[in-house]
């Protein structure tokens, strides 16, 4: 089977600012219980994605096109590129940002810690 990606924007996603787009490659229930996302999200310029905590899963973050600001679960803010993966473990809080004039493109992978 082949399919298109589903694609939804969302404006200030987790109380974040401006818009993002997720480009969704699987649905959650295509994903068998072990996961909710497996999207290409684009967050546009100068906007973000807000501080929010992983309960019961993961998500990391494998950047693939522009620059961001990555601010982590201790709050450091770590500027991040394509071939950065960041690494949120469960039970932690994140944030990423787009301060620039260029999309940001990453891979986002949601996993649950148990499978349901």
């Amino acid at each position: 089977m082949v399919r298109k990606e589903r694609v939804v924007t969302v404006e200030c996603l987790r109380d974040g600012k401006g818009s993002v787009e997720i480009h969704h490659f699987l649905e959650k229930e295509e994903l068998m219980g072990h996961g909710t996302m497996y999207a290409r999200v684009i967050i546009k310029p100068h906007s973000s994605i807000g501080w929010h905590q992983h309960i019961g899963n993961t998500e990391p973050y494998a950047i693939i096109k522009g620059e961001g600001t990555f601010i982590d679960n201790d709050s450091s803010k770590t500027t991040v590129g394509p071939g950065d993966v960041c690494l949120i473990e469960v039970g932690q809080w994140h944030s990423i940002e787009n301060n620039t004039d260029e999309d940001l493109e990453m891979i986002a992978l949601i996993i649950n810690e148990e499978s349901k």
